[in-house]
């Protein structure tokens, strides 16, 4: 079989094989898998109660270690400030090393391999195995954003859905190949995604941004595969839970799940099949005639010509150190483009985005970390209860590919800021605060889907509005100090306020037992009614804090923010987008020249 170019030139298979792997899509590709693979942290309710057990925790320590887990998961500034100085390949053989230790240490803790470690010990062994996911992030999702940054909205709620659908996957795996014994589902969590991300360690890197039409159907054809296979996760998890399996039955259905992960390579062939034709039929382009640019320079105090301007508008942020320079951190540049790290962190944007994550992220999560505590104060059967915990990863998958569609076709589309759209998803998160609040009969399943799905929205929202306020320059960095919200929200709304509302209802109806307070058990909608009301308003508020990020940023959404990408623009480096040549700079360049006493003129 030979690969016909639009020029009529030929392509032999095995010289198209390696495009293939060298392209654009086929990173893609490997992201996914990589993203497949690092959601570890979602099924640590499976294997919590073998910590439980076999290590003699109680409830207090077990959710001490909880916390260290999303601790690890949510603190990614190492991984992005690495990143900012090596290559993806660098953070992803960091992650897989540190995924691969701390996993396979409380592996050998369950098992008695070796010696029971101290509380504080297993707390670092799991908060060094979920940090491993924030590697993965950095080095997989931060490249392919930078890869496509016109669908970076897009990119964001793909790889973001299947994250959430991680813990589905994980799951089905660890039964076919280990049976039922979820002590060997943290061996699979220490091995798998460590392979994959040592496999795809050369593929995922920067590769130069060209403009190629089409790439939204493309994106909408990987998602339909997406959503195919998170109804057929959906589907098993309902039938397992009804119906006894056998370890034949499980290793169909995770080979039916393979199979779906693996069919977006047709996607890929083709894509880079109609690029590598697009390319060829593209006529060179003529040299232009040579220009000489003579700069008059008025001026009083000075009678040296003035040095030409360039089109960087950052300068401190060129160096490595330079992104860290406190200098010019009170004077950022305009939206959109690449700001330093500290512009960016003592930026009026990113405080107010940071204290609205706190609030939406942190309100959801704490619904979802004591969904089964919730189910069991309001009398829900067991069976009940782990059903809709098990398929909260559906929702959350739902809502970070809806989010991140459907957020930037109204964007593009309508000029929707994608901020008012964080606004809406903070709302309506606030109605299934108070389904719980009020224990309305049968609506934790409403309740269920809600938060679910609005944990999972919140994800690509917030990353999508940092890379365009902020830039693609230093994303690695900005994109974890934006995941840092999370675990501050989940450490307020849920230890300080849910945890410790709990035990004190639990205490009132256990006046006269001799049970420690730590194992009391709460019934009834008084458990969760007071923190769930505390979450509704905290949530409401953060909603409207986001409200005045949508009005700062009402004029440069209602502009072409993907301008500099479309217009000779080229995505070089560590990801910052360098214009080439675009009438819009020149523009830019000859106000700025005006500003400061220099008229240029251009002879031909």
């Amino acid at each position: 079989m030979v690969v016909l170019r639009a020029d009529g030139s030929s392509l032999s298979p095995l010289s198209f094989v390696l495009h293939v792997l060298r392209g654009r899509w086929f990173m893609l590709f490997a992201a996914i898998l990589v993203m497949a693979g690092a959601g570890g942290t979602y099924v640590f309710g499976i294997y919590s109660k073998d910590l439980k057990t076999n290590l003699g925790y109680d409830q207090q320590t077990l959710n001490t270690i909880s916390f260290f887990k999303d601790l690890g998961a949510n603190v990614g500034i190492l991984p992005g400030l690495i990143n900012e100085v090596t290559s993806p390949w660098v953070v992803l053989l960091c992650g897989a090393g540190m995924n691969l230790v701390g996993y396979l240490m409380i592996y050998l803790a369950l098992v008695g391999k070796t010696a029971p470690p101290r509380v504080w010990l297993m707390c670092i062994y799991i908060a060094i195995g979920a940090n491993s996911q924030s590697f993965a992030n950095t080095g997989a999702l931060v490249t392919a954003v930078k890869n496509f940054p016109e669908s970076r909205g897009v990119v964001l709620g793909l790889l973001k859905g299947f994250v959430g659908l991680s813990g589905a996957i994980f799951t089905q795996l660890y039964l076919a190949i280990y049976g039922n014994d979820s002590e060997s589902l943290v061996l699979l969590m220490a091995w798998l995604p460590a392979v994959i991300s040592i496999i795809f360690v050369y593929t995922i890197r920067i590769i130069p941004y060209s403009r190629v039409g089409g790439e939204t159907k493309a994106f909408f054809r990987f998602l339909y595969i997406s959503i195919v296979l998170a109804v057929f996760l959906m589907i098993i998890i309902i039938v397992e839970q009804q119906v006894h399996f056998s370890h034949a039955a499980y290793s169909i259905a995770s080979t039916i799940v393979v199979i779906l992960i693996f069919l977006p390579l047709s996607i890929v062939g083709r894509e880079e099949l109609k690029a590598l034709r697009q390319s060829s039929s593209e006529p060179k382009p003529q040299p232009e005639p040579e220009k000489h640019i003579t700069i008059v320079t008025v001026s009083n105090t000075s009678s040296q010509p003035e040095p030409v301007l360039t089109t960087n508008s950052n300068p401190d942020s060129d160096s490595t150190l330079g992104c860290l320079s406190l200098k010019n951190a009170f004077n950022p540049p305009a939206r959109g483009e690449d700001y330093s790290i500290m512009q960016a962190l003592f930026s009026i944007d990113m405080i107010i985005l940071f204290l609205a994550t706190i609030c939406g992220i942190g309100g959801t999560l704490t619904a979802i970390d004591n969904m089964g505590q919730i189910g069991q104060s309001l009398g829900y059967p067991s069976k009940s209860i782990n059903t809709f915990v098990s398929l909260y990863s559906i929702w959350n998958y739902a809502g970070r590919v809806v989010a991140g569609f459907t957020s930037e076709y109204f964007l593009s589309r309508f000029k929707i800021p994608r901020p008012l759209m964080l606004t809406f998803i903070m709302l309506l998160s606030c109605v299934g605060h108070m389904l719980i609040a009020f224990g309305v009969n049968q609506g934790l399943y409403a309740a269920s889907v809600i938060i679910g799905f609005c944990f999972g929205a919140q994800w690509p929202l917030l990353f999508a509005i940092i890379s365009e306020i902020f830039g693609l320059k230093y994303y690695s960095t900005l994109y974890n100090f934006g995941a840092v919200a999370s675990p501050v929200g989940s450490y307020i709304l849920n230890v300080r306020i849910t945890g410790h509302n709990y035990d004190t209802e639990a205490a009132k109806q256990h006046v006269n037992s001799t049970t420690r307070r730590g194992d009391l058990t709460c019934l009834g909608v008084q458990c969760f009614k007071k923190s769930f009301l505390i979450i509704t308003i905290v949530t409401f508020v953060g909603a409207i804090v986001s409200l005045i990020l949508v009005w700062r940023t009402r004029n440069f959404y209602k502009g072409d923010i993907y301008a500099r990408y479309r217009d000779g623009a080229s995505v070089k480096g560590n990801g910052a987008a360098e214009m080439v040549s675009s009438s819009s700079d020149n523009s830019k360049i000859e106000k700025e020249k005006e500003n400061n006493g220099v008229v240029s003129g251009n002879k031909v």
